[in-house]
């Protein structure tokens, strides 16, 4: 498909650029979308959560009262998970959310989210941004150009640019990525997707390789 290249200042340069079907094309499949949004998230986890069952918490070993002859229940000692401060039955245990997926997946759960982009038609490609210095006001001029104020956007460099992404931190509504490190939660999180005419160009070049 055909993408006109704006300016910064959100006016068509006359160029365009190639995002080829193979990678924005594709019929999106939501359940590999779903895993690779799983495990980027479980990734994210610190899996630390921990209670205390009735061997760890404290208290005495002592049976409260004897087994029979007291008109009421059987009890055990005050660690016993039906009383207040007792241990917890099954409770978490420290473990990781982290869940193997193999590259061929994670590759098809982004040609898909991508995909959805292009459909939704949720991609705009700028010139590649020049900023002298960290200007956050700038920046956001820049996007409020192209339309995509106020939007949850995704901007992806094919290069790291200091000025670039120092300037859209301070936006909550805003992330940057590059393109090598691109994955399907951001893309499926964001709104609209700004991609530098530089990394519109690497998708072609990958495609035809």
């Amino acid at each position: 498909m055909q993408v006109d290249v704006l300016s910064i200042k959100g006016q068509k340069t006359g160029r365009t650029v190639e995002l080829p079907e193979e990678i924005f094309g594709v019929e999106p499949n939501d359940h590999v979308i779903y895993l690779a949004v799983k495990q980027f998230l479980g990734a994210n986890r610190q899996g630390t959560h921990k209670v205390k069952t009735r061997a760890e918490v404290k208290g005495a070993s002592r049976k409260l009262h004897r087994q029979k002859g007291t008109g009421g229940s059987r009890k055990g000692n005050i660690r016993n998970p039906l009383y207040k401060g007792g241990g917890t039955i099954f409770g978490p245990k420290p473990h990781g959310y982290d869940i193997k997926l193999n590259r061929k997946v994670k590759d098809i759960a982004k040609m898909s989210a991508l995909s959805y982009k292009a459909k939704e038609n949720a991609i705009v490609v700028v010139e590649d941004i020049t900023l002298n210095t960290p200007k956050t006001k700038e920046f956001a001029g820049i996007l409020s150009s192209l339309n995509v104020a106020g939007k949850k956007a995704l901007v992806i460099t094919p290069e790291y640019n200091d000025n670039l992404y120092l300037s859209l931190r301070n936006m909550p509504s805003v992330e940057g990525a590059l393109l090598s490190d691109m994955n399907t939660y951001d893309l499926v999180n964001a709104e609209v997707l700004v991609l530098t005419e530089s990394a519109a160009k690497i998708f072609s070049e990958e495609a035809e390789a």
